[in-house]
């Protein structure tokens, strides 16, 4: 065995265990808001364990566990003189606010569900046998869609299409679009609320996105000018289209 400089060795370990806290530190930020523990914080009023437990319906001591770490790790705010915890401003922007463009929890969703593909990649590696898209654990998509919709809702129809020569006004007045790489239709169901005299059609090959996709229009009232299909980007149908975006993940 090679003899290994201990200085070298220590601050690789020390990276690597600061790894590992950020890989479990995700698994919590995930329970947080999976539990509706940071949205019920989310006022920014400071707050007992036992209080925040009742206010959620969970037990006390989970709780309690919870706020601690969420506090040792920056996340949640704790007040020692009073024993209580609270979100600022930032924090609640960041982790309890759907509707924030600095809204993360999603982003660990999909992180963490990427993790579920291992035993499948440890095979790939093994075989040289690729991974679709459409075979990650429906973390990756539901997370996906969830860490970009605010991003899209802060800047897709007031930012990015206006700064593309020609497209906003092409859009304005009547365009067909085919929403390449759509996922669950999130940024297809913003430019359709955003130019109503504009057809769109999403295009994704996973086929429970698509499904997801066409309940959001159907909620969101554009159904009748949005068309969503399973299909390959390559292969996507139709012809004469004024726009073609793809994948507007790729632009955050």
């Amino acid at each position: 065995m090679r003899e290994p400089n201990r200085e070298k060795l220590n601050a690789l370990v020390g990276k690597l265990v600061g790894d590992l806290g950020i890989s479990l530190g995700g698994a919590s930020i995930l329970l947080g808001d999976r539990l509706g523990l940071y949205k019920a914080m989310a006022d920014g009023a400071v707050i007992t364990p036992s209080e925040l437990a009742k206010k959620t319906g969970l037990h006390e001591r989970y709780v309690r566990e919870w706020l601690s770490s969420q506090a040792a790790g920056g996340y949640v705010t704790y007040d020692p003189a009073s024993d209580q915890f609270s979100l600022t401003e930032e924090q609640a922007m960041a982790l309890a606010q759907e509707d924030s463009p600095a809204y993360i929890p999603g982003a660990f969703e999909l992180a963490l569900g990427s993790l579920q593909a291992v035993p499948r990649l440890v095979e790939a590696f093994k075989t040289g046998a690729g991974m679709g898209w459409n075979e990650h654990h429906s973390d990756v998509f539901h997370g996906c869609e969830k860490f970009f919709r605010p991003g899209y809702a802060a800047n897709l129809v007031s930012g990015w299409i206006p700064s593309l020569d020609g497209v906003k006004e092409k859009l304005e007045s009547g365009a067909k679009v085919a929403d390449v790489g759509c996922g669950k239709g999130a940024s297809t169901v913003l430019m359709a609320q955003a130019f109503p005299k504009s057809q769109f059609f999403g295009f994704d090959y996973h086929g429970e996105s698509i499904e997801a996709a066409r309940e959001s229009a159907k909620k969101a009232g554009v159904s009748g000018r949005v068309k969503f299909e399973v299909a390959k980007a390559k292969e996507f149908p139709g012809t004469g289209y004024d726009f073609v975006p793809v994948n507007w993940a790729s632009v955050l």
